[in-house]
């Protein structure tokens, strides 16, 4: 950083010496060493943040919470949750915290310097509690809602981690019988002199293959696996696939149900936090990870703050948003209860995700036993297939 500094200081000291015409290139170089050391400034800012997980900022915030509810001075909540803290990047974090209480300044201000680990969502609900004296019901909202999302994401990888079991282990074997036990076979079935079994056939070839470039392989899957990764991160890549993820059967609908679930509650419990609809929906799409859904919300917002009809605008959007949000849209606006609708709306559709991680289990883990038995067994039938011919030729001599 200090070097950057000198150079374009030095730089900017010789800029009068030099012609104006001839200056042209030093200056680029100036403004790009500029650049440089603000961008490494701010990585090495954030590097320092430290970090939470999930389970993390939930547990903190419950605290905070109770701790406010019993009466206890924040600083002094912040103090006694350090204490009780064992990770050092939390407890670096909890004492920027209480520094900066302690300092005058709210606690929404503390969060917004770690708007990286919190997110906005945390930071407005929070700044709308300090402005309206119900900080700590803002906390507790806060706290249930990040347990929901938790608790719903873990139910998703949940109902793949067995099938994802089942496929890696089919894999390992199908690996280990054709690179291991085929090569141990393969003189004898060679000596035999008989016409080998189609299947048996193939296997050798595979064995053969995977015997001379089995690595090869390995780093070619590999580095098309990282090559598919970097491509899903182009925005126009991954806006068209998160176009395509609703009309892919079971696990589309359930990926589309969970983007709901987190959408309504999102916006649900930030108008019961009073803030205004149009910043709720500018938070609710900062904090959706889907880009499609991001760019539908932000779309609302301009609609809705030209005085537009909240309702309506998801009706504008089927493939997206079912019928029956804003249906239930439409009688909460009607009642005046539009949080109640929406917190209605994403327990229904949590209800959804529930009972499709349920199916989606049910038939994934018998359809994957049964292709491990298919897989294992063709492997076993080319070994054993070409044997019992063998037997049958000397049984009729």
């Amino acid at each position: 950083m200090n070097k950057f500094l000198k150079i374009k200081n030095r730089l900017s000291h010789y800029k009068k010496k030099i012609p104006v015409g001839s200056f042209a290139f030093a200056s680029k170089i100036s403004t790009f060493i500029s650049k440089s050391a603000v961008k490494l400034n701010k990585q090495t800012q954030s590097s320092f943040q430290g970090s939470l997980s999930a389970h993390g900022k939930e547990l903190f915030i419950k605290r905070l919470s109770y701790l406010l509810k019993a009466g206890i001075p924040i600083i002094q909540g912040l103090e006694m949750i350090k204490e009780q803290t064992r990770s050092n990047s939390q407890k670096r974090i909890i004492e920027s915290l209480r520094v900066s209480v302690d300092n005058g300044q709210p606690l929404s201000a503390g969060l917004k310097r770690f708007k990286n680990v919190f997110g906005e969502f945390i930071i407005s609900v929070v700044r709308v509690g300090e402005k309206t004296g119900t900080l700590d019901q803002n906390l507790d909202y806060l706290a249930e809602e990040l347990k929901k999302r938790r608790l719903l994401k873990r139910k998703i990888v949940g109902s793949l981690v067995y099938p994802i079991f089942i496929a890696i282990a089919t894999i390992c074997i199908t690996i280990f019988l054709i690179v291991f036990i085929f090569p141990k076979i393969l003189p004898v079935l060679k000596s035999l002199n008989v016409p080998l079994p189609l299947v048996t056939r193939i296997f050798i070839g595979l064995s053969a293959f995977l015997s001379h470039y089995g690595l090869l392989t390995f780093a070619g899957l590999v580095v098309l696996i990282i090559a598919i990764t970097l491509i899903l991160k182009i925005p126009k890549v991954n806006f068209l696939l998160s176009r395509i993820i609703p009309s892919v059967p079971i696990i589309g609908q359930m990926m589309q149900n969970y983007y709901l679930t987190n959408i309504t509650r999102t916006l649900g419990l930030l108008l019961r936090s009073n803030i205004i609809l149009i910043e709720a929906l500018e938070i609710t799409a900062e904090t959706t990870p889907n880009i499609v859904y991001k760019k539908i919300l932000n779309e609302m917002k301009e609609n809705i703050s030209k005085g537009k009809n909240i309702s309506n605008q998801f009706k504008k959007y089927p493939k997206f948003f079912p019928v029956l949000i804003p249906q239930m849209l439409a009688v909460g606006e009607t009642t005046g209860n539009l949080s109640g609708s929406l917190i209605y709306v994403a327990e229904f559709y949590e209800t959804e995700v529930d009972e499709m991680t349920k199916t989606l289990s049910n038939v994934l883990e018998p359809a994957l036993m049964i292709l491990m038995g298919v897989i294992v067994g063709s492997v076993v039938i080319s070994i054993i297939t070409p044997i019992y011919g063998i037997t049958q030729h000397l049984n009729v001599k």
